[in-house]
Order: structure tokens, then C-alpha cells, then sequence
């Protein structure tokens, strides 16, 4: 494709969250800070919220990247689940053995020992739960609980929750405020500012392997009006002017084509 013609090793602008990717922004260092002192913290609950594409998931990854030697991280991608079906997950993701029919009692037991252990060895356990505003009043009740076991210094579990921002609404109900009420840290990840629209640009095709500028003044002040700061769409929107640069065989990037791949995205 456009890659050898612009000399980059391998897509710049792909969507999918690869930490190599992220650009620091000082709001996503603000998250990715909020997350890091969970990990030190003395357990309960982290939210996370931002809206569709501004770049949770990445931060996440970088996070899980980054993270201390001591601490193992349970990672839940699909929060559509039932009470029953989350815990065996979690236990999945733990490395915890258990019978296919194990009730809900056999799961928070086996995850509880399993808490105990890690604690006596000196680990630290993270649950971290990726599109956290779909899991159902009654999950985030079992979650709740699952905060319980702790020790006279700290609660032994931290859970990480990431969610669009009805996650917080979710969270404001009053059948939830016990839940509300463990959130030690809470964060809103906001889309990126028209001054950082630039060099978010240059860092990316930077990590592709390209140095140097290839888009105007004009193509970045309108790849901010089309994608209003929102990485995912600035992605997609800068991958298909690349493209259609390439099939011109112009290696600058203008105003035009930006707004032809703006119309193309939809």
C-alpha cells in the first residue's frame, strides 16, 4: 500500500491499541497517573471514562506494559456477563482453577484464597474491566464484595474500571453508592486539543520509522475540525488521506485531502 511510498515500516495510523502508539498527551498522562497510583494505592475501586475513541484502551495497555514486577493483572474485555460468568472469568484470568459448575460462593471462595496467597508472597492483584458501562447493577454489586478481603492495611483486590461516560451515571445510582463510595480515583480522558492535533501527527509517523513533517498547516487545522480531537477518528481519517495521497503520488498531505477522506469516513 502507501507505506513504502512515504517510507514508513508499517502503518501509522492503524486503530488498533498498540502502547507503542500512544501519544502522551497531558490528559492521557493524567489517566495513565491515575492508573499507576492505583497499583501503589490500598485497593478499591479506579474509574476510567472517556467517550468512544479517545484512547482508554491504549492507556490501558501501556499500563499493563508499565506496571511493577509484583503486580499481576486479570484483564475482562466482554463485561456482558453474568455474576457467575464474570467470577469464572476472573478465575480464567488468574490462572485459578475451578469446576465448570462452580456456584457463585465456590468462585469468590477460590478467588479469596487465591487473594490470601498472592498477598503472603507479596503480590498485588489488578482486575481491570475494558467497556465497564455494560455490566449490569447486580456484576458491580458482586464486584463490590469482591472488595471486601482485606488485610488491617489494605484491601487486597484493585479493580479498574474503563467505560464510556454513562458510566459514571451508572455509578451515581443509589443501589450503587456503596460501590461509589470505594472509587479512590476517578479520571475523564477528554479528546485532544487543536495544538496537540500536530505533533500527535509527527510522534506516530515518527514510531512508523518516518522523520520529518508531511502535513500542512491547513491539513491539521481540518483534521481538527473533522475528528473534533478524537484520536480513533483522527486515525481513520489521516489513514485515508495517505491513501488517497499515495494514489496522486503526492507525498504532502493538504487541507483537501484531509477533507476528501473526512467525506469518505463519514
Amino acid at each position: 500500500m502507501y507505506y513504502d511510498f512515504f517510507g514508513f515500516r508499517e502503518p501509522p495510523f492503524s486503530i488498533a491499541p498498540d502502547p507503542r502508539y500512544l501519544y502522551l498527551s497531558e490528559r492521557h498522562k493524567e489517566a495513565l497517573a491515575h492508573l499507576m497510583y492505583g497499583v501503589r494505592g490500598q485497593g478499591g475501586f479506579i474509574v476510567i471514562t472517556g467517550e468512544v475513541g479517545t484512547g482508554k484502551t491504549t492507556v490501558s495497555r501501556c499500563f499493563i506494559e508499565n506496571v511493577p514486577d509484583h503486580v499481576d493483572i486479570a484483564l475482562i474485555l466482554n463485561p456482558r456477563l453474568s455474576a457467575r460468568e464474570l467470577l469464572s472469568s476472573v478465575c480464567d484470568e488468574l490462572g485459578i482453577r475451578h469446576p465448570a459448575r462452580a456456584t457463585i460462593k465456590g468462585l469468590v471462595d477460590l478467588i479469596n484464597r487465591d487473594l490470601l496467597d498472592a498477598h503472603a508472597r507479596g503480590r498485588h492483584k489488578v482486575l481491570m474491566i475494558d467497556e465497564a458501562q455494560n455490566l449490569s447493577a447486580d456484576v458491580l454489586e458482586q464486584l463490590r464484595l469482591l472488595t471486601n478481603l482485606e488485610t488491617a492495611e489494605k484491601k487486597l483486590l484493585q479493580i479498574v474500571l474503563l467505560g464510556q461516560p454513562e458510566l459514571q451515571e451508572i455509578l451515581s445510582r443509589p443501589e450503587l453508592r456503596q460501590l461509589n463510595q470505594r472509587v479512590t480515583a476517578r479520571y475523564h480522558l477528554d479528546s485532544l486539543g487543536r495544538d496537540e492535533i500536530g505533533a500527535y501527527l509527527r510522534y506516530r509517523i515518527n514510531v512508523a520509522g518516518l522523520r520529518g513533517d508531511i502535513f500542512t498547516e491547513g491539513a491539521v487545522r481540518q483534521l481538527y475540525k473533522a475528528s473534533k480531537g478524537i484520536p480513533r477518528l483522527i486515525n481513520l481519517i489521516t489513514d485515508r488521506a495517505l491513501l488517497g495521497a499515495y494514489a496522486e503520488g503526492e507525498h504532502e498531505i493538504t487541507a483537501a485531502h484531509i477533507r476528501s477522506a473526512a467525506k469518505e469516513v463519514g
